[in-house]
């Protein structure tokens, strides 16, 4: 059962006091390792949800509901969750095809003819999902307006040529995903990718999670920020320093690094409700870390849906699908060595998850989100500080140390 409501961190180190929530017997050192986070390694606001065979194990929640103070954070306190969102529009495809609706082996052009141009005839739906389609990068950026305007990016990608051959390497998409995955997904269900999550996941399961933050529910939504982490001071797995060859692609505007992040130019500002709104899933989803927590362990096992009945939302199959290896080695956008499954990051050095069989998702500058059959744990971490990294940030690595400290007893 729950145990007591969780304090400060004990000892030399600084004690927090705002930090409030309840874990599981056994679950201690995550509670432990969250108020850490605040004292240590610069958290301002933040949430951590983890479910074990679809209990909740725990919940703890801490700090202010935006970067730069107001409100406290509250249980019902939602995020942007920038590329944590891929790992929940991933499933609608992998759903779409288990519903015999989508052939992951055929062309997109099949259901996208428009697709097809610029010699990207050959571009399999499972390369769209695995990084492998070749179209990170757009020659012409797209502004905020067009980026979520539901008819220019979808343009943007079906004439631009791919970067490499498609199907041959693997390079991160970005910002391009929302386009290519969102409109294969409206070719194929006659609705937008947020629809259909509103629809089919999130409505029926209960979780506060949207791609496309309705009006009435803007409030829910704090105010993230850029926070610089803080000096390393001891403090495990924080690296300072990124490597050289990193520090200069991002440094380059010519690289596919740069223009893969800048497929919007200029940045969107991520507070504004416009693009809150916005159905953008490589980066504009909003969410509590429950909700991401429970989404995830409804993928890989039975959870209590809103009407109390028992609900799974991958078939064994399916589940082999999203984390079966698809690219692995140098990617040319992340300048790492990076591991996709077919929608999914997968447990590897460049994003450290549980266990080999872990898949999830991580968010540039914070937030994590995943599962791992194998333990029955599903996982959600959110943060309103945005830290310099973009798949290990260091504060929900710290988490995910903890609970594989606590599963190990």
């Amino acid at each position: 059962m729950y145990g007591d409501r969780a304090g400060g961190a004990s000892g030399s180190r600084t004690a927090v006091t705002d930090v409030q929530g309840t874990v599981a017997d056994g679950f201690e050192p995550v509670r432990d390792a969250f108020a850490d986070n605040f004292a240590r390694r610069g958290e301002r606001g933040a949430a951590v949800v983890v479910h074990q065979g679809g209990r909740k194990v725990v919940d703890l929640w801490g700090g202010t509901r935006d970067v730069d103070g107001g409100p406290p954070w509250t249980p019902g306190t939602a995020q942007i969750v920038r590329s944590a969102t891929k790992g929940v529009a991933a499933a609608v495809p992998l759903l779409l095809h288990q519903r015999g609706q989508v052939d992951l082996d055929a062309p997109v052009g099949t259901y996208w003819p428009e697709f097809k141009a610029a010699g990207k005839e050959r571009v399999l739906v499972r390369h769209l999902l695995a990084h492998r389609a070749g179209v990170p990068v757009l020659d012409t950026p797209l502004t905020p307006e067009q980026a979520r305007d539901g008819v220019s990016g979808p343009r943007a990608v079906a004439a631009q040529a791919p970067a490499w051959e498609p199907g041959t390497d693997h390079g991160y998409h970005a910002q391009t995903y929302s386009w290519t995955v969102g409109e294969l997904v409206r070719r194929v269900a006659g609705r937008d990718i947020g629809a259909w999550i509103a629809d089919e996941i999130a409505a029926p399961l209960g979780l506060d999670l949207w791609l496309g933050l309705p009006e009435a529910e803007q409030h829910r939504a704090g105010r993230i920020g850029d926070v610089e982490p803080p000096a390393a001071g001891g403090t495990p797995g924080l690296r300072v320093r990124p490597k050289r060859a990193v520090s200069d692609a991002y440094g380059d505007p010519a690289s596919l690094t740069r223009r893969a992040f800048a497929a919007i130019d200029p940045l969107p500002d991520e507070n504004d409700p416009a693009y809150r709104a916005a159905v953008l899933p490589a980066s504009a989803g909003v969410a509590t870390a429950e909700a991401l927590s429970r989404f995830y362990a409804a993928l890989i096992g039975d959870v209590e849906d809103a009407e109390g009945k028992r609900r799974r939302l991958f078939a064994p199959a399916t589940l082999t699908l999203a984390r079966s290896e698809e690219s692995a080695g140098p990617d040319r956008v992340l300048i790492a060595n990076t591991r996709f499954g077919l929608g999914y990051m997968l447990h590897g050095p460049a994003s450290p998850l549980l266990a080999a069989g872990s898949f999830g998702h991580p968010g540039r500058g914070g937030s994590l989100a995943f599962a791992d059959p194998e333990s029955g744990i599903s996982f959600g971490y959110v943060t309103n500080g945005m830290q310099k990294n973009v798949t290990a940030d260091p504060r929900a690595q710290a988490l995910v140390r903890a609970v594989a400290r606590a599963l190990a007893g």
